[in-house]
């Protein structure tokens, strides 16, 4: 194996489809770049506003810049945390760092390593691989079995959650989905054109989701996974799902192994997700798409228009799983990819509940969903579609959630998410559009700001969508938002609402597809043509209320270099921040802060966690918490009083990289192939993080 120095003299990825490395488009989401984009609808497009705010010649010389600068040690500087700097508005002030930020800034870098400030520590929680049931072999790389797989922990982790033990106060219950895999890093002598059943088998069971609880160390914050836990459990591509709401039983979800369209087995490509107020966990399927076989052999055109809407192309899959199970070729089961792209919800105290798959919240490419409470109770659960050009939707429930944890109230909550209304976003910018010309200049209000609206598409077995049937409208909920003009976004992905203001922050990582070719130009609400970094949405519900039909909204940060004249920092001055490039997940911590991880910096360097104040003379801040090893990605952040968790997903995923050639040693060491990870971060002696 090559040493760490020998590595870093490798070509780094090459940008494809932002900072991401080829082989991680592949895998991840099956070239969803590189194919025409999905939604050829003439909707506007909320990505095209923030987009053109930036300029063509801006982007490139931010580009040259970071070229330069890679490798070379402190790149950027470092955002100072204390002393006299120019507000927003002008007038000078003694900057203190913001309750819950008081840290050392992490500059950006290219190490193979989880890079955080002084005065921390970190471990691995659980690695791929490692035992999660009773009977779980030791992670041996080179004697993997589905057996195995299926009873350690799964490849590549995504959304985290770290949630109470119901019988313990010593313990917590931690609970991880995991995306996808990538055999060529996976497996010794992989052929991607001929893969063995027992490699098919392993990824199935490398997929899926893992609840497991850990022991938690009151003095130092370690937290070890307690493996003879009954609550352990692993969730893959085989175990069998229960479908619910009111397509549950649809025409369209029957296939000859279902009949009855109520029962899938498995769940694919969970990303992003989210704990809901009644103790349950929610994922996300996104990039489904990919796992499906022989989609230019389907002759029916009505069936080749809803494939496409959803980005389903060619003949063999990635990974070829149809030659093994043949609800994975399109020709012979047609209804299986209805099956997939919902969210899903797992109960983590309860392991002989059936997980869920939810249809009355819509089928698309989850990245996840995120539940507040309306006043009088009902749950509001906001998704976003992660492809360029597509939308935001929010479900409010018809039933109030009931308070409690007894049987009752809780067999109760867990139908919460079955009836109620499935709603689309229309956004609308405050500005003449001659102001939003694409240079990066603000309009003249200072701000890229403005209303919308929610857009009724279902209830129940009613369709507000002329044209469409409710069942069409749950299952091909794209095609719904075109017909009634939905806001075109740059990959909406991760959306939360604060818990301290109830607004929600939407997180759009790129679309370098915007303004280009016939594609939608630049608009108030995605003011940069080209966006490879990407920005962050603020959107305010009318009187605080999750269930109003009318919204407002702003930008928060329009991310990037920030010498870059296209960035935007909350009008925070830029050089007192971090660079940021791809937010992809967001999370807040029990001050209000938001934290952003980010997926596939297009500056150059490893991704990373960031935080952000929203109120006071600090708001707009951005301040970076971590980076994770090379060619990684940062995702589920979770964001407590002691303990910052992360999921390092995909280490060492760079071009040329394999089982013989890894390019990363993380998190093992010397010798040793990359495994993707959860870390988690606290502070020496266990204090309160950023205090």
């Amino acid at each position: 194996m090559q040493s760490p120095s020998d590595r870093r003299r490798l070509p780094l990825f090459a940008p494809h489809g932002g900072g991401r490395s080829a082989m991680t488009c592949a895998f991840r989401c099956g070239n969803a770049c590189s194919h025409p984009v999905p939604n050829t609808s003439e909707n506007p497009y909320l990505g095209d506003l923030i987009a053109q705010a930036v300029s063509r010649r801006s982007l490139l010389r931010s580009g040259v810049v970071v070229s330069a600068a890679v490798g070379a040690a402190g790149i950027f500087a470092a955002p100072a945390v204390a002393g006299d700097v120019e507000s927003p508005a002008g007038s000078a002030h003694r900057n203190r760092a913001p309750k819950g930020l008081d840290f050392d800034v992490v500059a950006p870098n290219r190490d193979d390593k989880v890079t955080i400030p002084k005065g921390y520590e970190q471990h691995v929680v659980i690695a791929w691989g490692d035992p999660v049931l009773k009977g779980a072999p030791k992670f041996d790389a080179d004697a993997q079995t589905a057996a195995a797989q299926a009873k350690q922990f799964g490849y590549n982790n995504d959304y985290v959650a770290l949630l109470p033990h119901p019988k313990s106060r010593r313990k917590r219950v931690l609970v991880v989905n995991h995306e996808y895999t990538d055999e060529p890093l996976m497996f010794p002598g992989y052929d991607g054109a001929a893969p063995t059943r027992e490699q098919v088998e392993i990824a199935w069971a490398a997929h899926g989701l893992t609840v497991i609880a850990v022991d938690e160390n009151s003095r130092t914050g370690a937290l070890v996974p307690d493996v003879k836990d009954k609550l352990n459990r692993r969730i893959t591509v085989s175990t069998p799902f229960t479908v619910t709401g009111p397509a549950a039983g649809s025409d369209l979800l029957k296939t000859s192994a279902d009949r009855k369209g109520t029962k899938v087995l498995g769940t694919l490509n969970n990303c992003a997700g989210g704990t809901t107020p009644w103790g349950t966990v929610l994922s996300g399927e996104e990039n489904f798409n990919q796992y499906f076989a022989n989609a230019a052999n389907v002759t029916d055109p009505t069936v080749q228009a809803r494939l496409a809407r959803y980005g389903f192309v060619g003949e063999a899959s990635q990974r070829r799983w149809e030659e093994f199970d043949p609800r994975f070729d399109l020709v012979q089961e047609p209804n299986e990819p209805n099956r997939h792209g919902w969210i899903v919800e797992v109960d983590p105290n309860d392991p002989d509940w059936a997980p869920r798959k939810r249809t009355a919240l819509g089928r698309f490419k989850h990245e996840g969903a995120n539940v507040r409470l309306s006043r009088d109770g009902r749950a509001v659960a906001y998704m976003g579609d992660d492809e360029r050009f597509d939308y935001l939707y929010k479900f409010v429930s018809d039933k109030k959630m009931k308070t409690g944890s007894g049987k009752k109230a809780r067999d109760h909550n867990r139908t919460l998410l079955d009836e109620g209304t499935l709603y689309v976003a229309k956004f609308t910018g405050d500005s003449p559009a001659e102001e939003i010309d694409g240079t990066g200049k603000l309009p003249k209000d200072g701000k890229f700001d403005g209303s919308g609206e929610w857009i009724k598409l279902a209830k129940g077995k009613k369709s507000y969508v002329p044209g469409m049937t409710a069942d069409e409208v749950y299952v091909f909920t794209r095609l719904a938002g075109d017909k009634v003009g939905a806001t075109k976004l740059d990959r909406p992905e991760d959306v939360e609402t604060s818990p301290k203001s109830g607004k929600l922050y939407i997180a759009l990582t790129n679309n370098t597809a915007r303004g280009t070719g016939s594609n939608p130009g630049a608009d108030e609400m995605n003011p940069r043509n080209e966006n490879k970094h990407g920005h962050v949405i603020e959107l305010t519900e009318k009187h605080d209320d999750p269930t109003a039909l009318k919204f407002g909204w702003n930008v928060l940060l329009v991310c990037g270099d920030p010498e870059d004249e296209g960035t935007y920092f909350g009008g925070f001055p830029k050089d007192q921040v971090s660079p940021i490039s791809c937010p992809d997940n967001v999370a807040f911590d029990p001050y209000g802060n938001l934290w952003i991880s980010t997926d596939g910096n297009a500056l150059g360097t490893n991704d990373g966690l960031f935080a952000v104040p929203l109120e006071g003379s600090n708001r707009g801040q951005v301040k970076q918490f971590l980076t994770v090893p090379i060619g990684a990605e940062t995702c589920g952040p979770v964001v407590e009083e002691r303990h910052v968790l992360v999921a390092a997903q995909h280490p060492g995923e760079l071009e040329g990289a394999s089982f013989e050639n890894p390019l990363s040693e993380w998190p093992d060491g010397p010798g040793s192939i990359p495994r993707p990870a959860v870390v988690n971060v606290t502070r020496k002696g266990f204090g309160r993080i950023g205090r």
